[in-house]
């Protein structure tokens, strides 16, 4: 680490208006300093200084929902319904993948996710401790979690390994990696477990990433065998007094949109997987109206089919205005707050990351604006979610590390994955 200086560059700090013409200091892992270029403090020196005249810096994207290692199945099952598409493609294949096989697709996708700009992730899926080694060494930060499915006979040794990620990896990586339990949905795991895993998380001091009203066979499925709606469920089994992150929530009443707010629920909206699977659109106007801490995520590769936080920002943008017909929903400022400190509240982050502030932690991108499709510089956070693509991101730093630099990643060797996850798909 060090002292690390970036000259002139526009800054995006989310919690305040833009800055042209700014400074950014860091100071080992810290934000040391975020302001007009004149007010730098006086004497400060730097180790390494980064010119950014022609950039934008702002805070590390926040994909609040993903299964990394899915960037294995990329392209692999598509065009399918959600039900055939998992039990009779997805589900299979993932049976047959082995630790080393997670350990390789999650590098894959660290690599696509530094290449596009995020630096946090909120992970579910198995073989967690894989992915974990794969997050320290990357040097991103991610909350992760092992995939709970309660109807499986695999259940209780599921939750064992999900105890054991907590144990063994909340903190690690310099504090990069905190951890959640990873309850699947309330159509895969009985009241009984539900009430199990949320009392163990209690235990250990962590909250619950758990799929919620993703499509209207699940909440049709949940209604009838339980009486009640997935949202409402949950919080009678008392999953909401814990901190929850919620991924998908499409098809939610206005009692759930009210419980979602009171709670606090942090909900993960993932709209590019949630058409391709014709799952639905999540009442984002709705939720966002009541007071609803909504972020965005990626999902995984197989039913996205990118990690591209930068597309999924400008789709939650133009999706929310299409589907209400009203155009000022979800404008770029709120699209951007969406994709960063509501990701970070989500993720229990958000005094750590998710704004540029002293004191915060140094995550943060550098946007190359030096292109056509972001010329002229009329409106910098327009351009952001209207115009930009995840190419666009020339630099990333995580914790005050440099892990990209003029588009080339310093902690991963992509030609060295690009030949692990193409082996590993052709075995079959």
């Amino acid at each position: 680490m060090g002292k690390i200086l970036i000259k002139d560059c526009t800054i995006v700090p989310i919690s305040g208006p833009v800055i042209e013409e700014g400074a950014i200091a860091i100071n080992d892992d810290r934000l040391h300093y975020v302001g007009p270029a004149g007010g730098l403090p006086a004497g400060w020196q730097a180790d390494t200084v980064i010119e950014a005249e022609d950039m934008v810096a702002l805070p590390g994207l926040v994909n609040s929902h993903t299964h990394a290692a899915m960037t294995l199945l990329r392209s692999y099952a598509d065009d399918l319904p959600l039900k055939q598409w998992l039990e009779q493609k997805i589900w299979p294949r993932e049976d047959r993948l082995e630790r080393e096989d997670i350990y390789w697709g999650t590098k894959l996708a660290l690599l696509e996710m530094i290449r596009s700009g995020t630096t946090t992730f909120a992970d579910m899926y198995f073989h967690m401790d894989a992915v974990a080694g794969a997050v320290v060494e990357a040097g991103l930060r991610a909350s992760l979690c092992q995939g709970l499915i309660g109807l499986q006979d695999t259940s209780d040794q599921r939750l064992e390994a999900g105890i054991a990620l907590v144990k063994e990896w909340h903190g690690a990586g310099e504090g990069r990696i905190t951890t959640m339990l990873g309850p699947h949905a309330p159509n895969t795991c009985t009241p009984g477990y539900l009430i199990r895993v949320a009392e163990t998380a209690a235990g250990l001091g962590v909250g619950l990433h758990i799929h919620l009203a993703e499509t209207r066979g699940e909440v049709a499925d949940v209604k009838g065998r339980y009486g009640a709606t997935p949202v409402v469920l949950v919080n009678k089994l008392g999953l909401l007094d814990l901190p929850v992150l919620a991924a998908h929530c499409v098809h939610l009443t206005t009692e759930e949109i009210t419980i979602l707010a009171e709670k606090k629920v942090g909900v993960a909206h993932c709209p590019e997987s949630n058409l391709k699977l014709a799952s639905g659109v999540a009442p984002v106007k709705e939720m966002l109206a009541a007071g609803v801490n909504v972020a965005i995520g990626t999902d995984g590769a197989a039913s996205n089919n990118n990690l591209d936080m930068v597309a999924e920002t400008r789709t939650a943008a133009l999706l929310a205005k299409g589907i209400t017909g009203d155009p000022t929903v979800v404008p770029a400022h709120q699209a951007l707050v969406m994709a960063t400190l509501n990701g970070a509240r989500a993720l229990g982050l958000e005094k750590e990351i998710g704004t540029l502030e002293a004191g915060k932690k140094a995550d943060l991108i550098l946007v190359d604006m030096r292109q056509p499709h972001l010329m002229p510089p009329n409106d910098v956070e327009a351009h952001l979610v209207y115009a930009a693509r995840g190419s666009d991101v020339d630099t990333v730093i995580v914790n005050g590390k440099i892990l990209m630099a003029g588009g080339e990643v310093k902690t991963l060797d992509a030609e060295e994955i690009y030949a692990q996850v193409t082996k590993r798909m052709q075995k079959g």
